[in-house]
């Protein structure tokens, strides 16, 4: 009973804490704490959007309307208790402006309370779970949403002339927002959708899933999984011979995520996929984020994960440009809604009504040119916002 006491105690103590927090002075440093996994099965996002981070610094200078930035990096190593304590250390310790990064869903869900209480910005640039920026008025995106590109993958193969589609997806939060689009937008538009299938997120095995997708013959597959097992599921999905039996694989681009699709080899040619970026997107502002951020990170490739980094420093940096060093949340808040730019995957704004991002969405192939592979875009829809929020 004591140490409960204690604990209800400390609680207390934290958010009274966090409920007075006070802006800081205009000549103070800005600080951003990002807190990622950078270690565990999902370091491989942490990696790349510290990456982006730092390279957008390095690009633009770490002073903004006369605050220096400084950049603070925690590990979470992907638990969503460790996001919530360093995420309060980080704006009552260290006294952040803004909380950035989120590798995964529970990971943004667990600190969307502390920056409302504290109010204090935290800006998404990996997960992607629609209802994520509903949580508190604090939190805003830059990474993108699963319904956002899953319903254009839906228009897409309706319009191919695609019947009946069997979808695979990872059971948790983005992939039921993806089953939920595909099957809603597929079906208004005249398609069915003959199974849902979800497979375990902890050491998943496609095998017995793809065999009744091959047992039932449909037009094509829909499948959802996180990009750190798409060499996985490409590899059984190929040795199942789907590929060669007329059966399409449609899929959320984080399959063939461009930070491991040089490793996943030819299996990787069966995939047509829908998505908000991809490094091979054709112009010069990609041409030189891509080439920078190689030439920073021993040949690196950028992927979706490093681009929501980069445009996320982006919309902070602007953001405080804008509020003329005023770093208070309400106003920084109020100076990244409707905030537009050219990213490099194109051009981008936030929604001012849901702080979610707006993009395009490109279809795309993936193509062997030399001995590299790239998802090569074929087909845009322009300026897609999510459509699983209400009113969007």
């Amino acid at each position: 009973m004591q140490r409960r006491n204690l604990l209800l105690g400390a609680i207390l103590v934290a958010s009274t804490a966090l409920a007075g927090m006070p802006a800081l002075a205009a000549g103070d440093p800005f600080k951003i704490g990002l807190i990622l996994p950078m270690t565990g099965p999902f370091a491989s996002t942490g990696r790349q959007i510290e990456a982006a981070a730092r390279l957008y610094m390095a690009q633009n200078g770490d002073e903004v309307a006369g605050r220096k930035v400084e950049l603070i990096v925690k590990d979470d190593a992907s638990v969503a208790d460790t996001t919530k304590r360093l995420a309060q250390e980080l704006i009552v310790r260290d006294k952040v402006g803004v909380i950035a990064g989120f590798g995964l869903t529970p990971l943004a869900m667990a600190t969307a309370p502390l920056a409302t209480r504290a109010k204090v910005p935290a800006v998404v640039m990996a997960a992607a779970t629609s209802s994520i920026t509903e949580q508190s008025p604090y939190v805003v995106r830059t990474s993108y949403t699963t319904p956002q590109v899953t319903s254009k993958i839906a228009e897409w193969a309706a319009g191919q002339g695609m019947k009946k589609v069997v979808t695979v997806v990872s059971d948790y939060g983005p992939g039921l927002d993806a089953e939920k689009t595909f099957v809603a937008v597929f079906g208004a538009a005249g398609g069915e959708v003959t199974e849902t299938l979800r497979v375990p997120l902890q050491n998943p095995d496609f095998s017995p899933f793809l065999q009744k997708v091959a047992d039932e013959k449909p037009d094509a597959i829909f499948a959802f999984v996180p990009s750190g097992v798409g060499a996985q599921f490409m590899k059984q999905f190929v040795e199942r011979g789907l590929d060669k039996t007329g059966v399409k694989l449609l899929a959320d681009g984080g399959i063939t995520d461009d930070d491991i699709l040089n490793g996943m080899g030819d299996p990787a040619l069966a995939a047509i996929t829908g998505f908000h970026y991809s490094a091979a997107h054709d112009s010069e502002l990609n041409r030189k984020f891509v080439a920078d951020f190689a030439s920073a990170n021993d040949g690196m490739r950028p992927n979706f994960m490093a681009v929501g980094g980069y445009d996320g420093m982006h919309a902070i940096y602007a953001a405080l440009e804008k509020t003329g060093g005023d770093s208070s949340g309400d106003a920084l808040i109020a100076a990244i809604k409707g905030l537009a730019w050219e990213s490099p995957r194109g051009p981008i704004s936030i929604d001012p009504e849901t702080r979610d991002i707006v993009q395009n969405v490109y279809l795309r192939r993936v193509e062997r040119q030399g001995d590299q592979l790239w998802n090569i875009e074929f087909e845009t829809f322009e300026a897609v916002k999510d459509p699983g929020k209400t009113g969007s």
